[in-house]
């Protein structure tokens, strides 16, 4: 079961409280104040994953609550703090506060978020001792941890991400192309949650491909559980629409898929995109429709049933990606050109 949205409740541990003590002792009746601070609470903390696909953990489990700290105790002794409390997530997970602002986003295995930090631990009476003031028997109570309502949601990343209607062949070519196995049928929304697959070139160059569920018109409002999907293909960094070569009207097929993205998110439709034209043994000849896609990196036809077109694909999809990356680290200075 694909899991990609839950709201959990988090909450830090109480610090400890600090101690009221005085130092007694033989031959000492009347020494000074010796209370230790209480311990810290214990945070709550959200990490990266790459061993979970989904966010279905959440789905039994929706309250999660950080050790205490330890109280104080004489002889200076500070409390011990109180332990972490660890929600592993896949990578791509956002977390937000319900109604509120993102606190951030785990977008690597390792990466760590804390969503809920833990009470200070109290003084104890020793801290309060001056010159003046001997024999304090102030002591402080521990700070509550911090509570929270979160909404984690999860956006698959990916390299290449497949957009179409229907049965447009999405799942036919991840299923040949990767070692991806998504439920194939020749009917509409065979594909009901996103699939991700490896796609593995030689001289060990990979990079992954996403498929999601058909788009639908209206799909930007969540007709066809469009905004529940669509988001799926907001982290990739390129597009692939891809159209069947039986479809009724080429163009126009090509043009509703581009409107739905650019109504779902204006830097998603900015992103690189081509055209995929799909089912290419319908037609039993070599032919790419004549389509007017301005931007468009390239247009493909392919056909997964006979495996025709998939070199030239995969090789197009390759070289625009490797391009990207090379862009990025010229941007970042960490590539010198001449």
């Amino acid at each position: 079961m694909f899991i990609d949205r839950v709201v959990v409740r988090v909450e830090a541990g109480t610090g400890g409280s600090g101690a009221s003590s005085f130092r007694r002792e033989k031959f000492v009746p009347m020494g000074g104040p010796d209370g230790g601070d209480g311990g810290r609470g214990g945070d709550v903390i959200v990490r990266g994953d790459d061993n979970l696909a989904t966010l279905l953990d959440y789905t039994y489990r929706d309250s999660w609550q950080a050790e205490r700290g330890e109280h104080g105790m004489g002889s200076n002794k500070t409390g011990r703090s109180g332990a972490d409390v660890v929600l592993p997530v896949p990578p791509g997970t956002v977390i937000r506060e319900v109604g509120g602002a993102v606190l951030g986003e785990v977008l690597a295995h390792g990466d760590e978020i804390v969503v809920a930090r833990g009470g200070r631990g109290g003084k104890g009476n020793a801290f309060f001792a001056t010159a003046t003031h001997q024999s304090p028997r102030e002591w402080q109570p521990g700070e509550e941890g911090e509570q929270r309502s979160l909404e984690l949601e999860l956006k698959l990343i990916a390299d290449v991400g497949l957009v179409g209607k229907p049965n447009a062949g999405k799942s036919t070519l991840l299923s040949v192309v990767s070692a991806a196995r998504p439920k194939i049928a020749d009917y509409p929304f065979t594909t009901l949650s996103p699939n991700l697959g490896v796609v593995q070139l030689s001289d060990a160059r990979t990079f992954v491909v996403a498929d999601i569920p058909g788009i639908i018109e209206g799909a930007h409002e969540g007709k066809g559980l469009g905004l529940q999907f669509l988001r799926h293909v907001e982290r990739t960094r390129i597009l692939a629409f891809l159209i069947p070569i039986d479809a009724m009207d080429w163009q126009q097929e090509y043009d509703d898929l581009r409107r739905e993205v650019a109504a779902y998110s204006g830097e998603l439709a900015e992103k690189p995109h081509c055209v995929v034209f799909t089912k290419l043994d319908l037609l039993g000849e070599e032919f790419i429709p004549p389509v007017d896609a301005p931007g468009s990196f390239g247009a493909f036809t392919v056909s997964a049933a006979a495996r025709t077109g998939l070199d030239e694909l995969l090789a197009g999809w390759w070289r625009q990606l490797l391009g990207m990356r090379k862009e990025a680290e010229r941007r970042e200075g960490s590539v010198q050109l001449p």
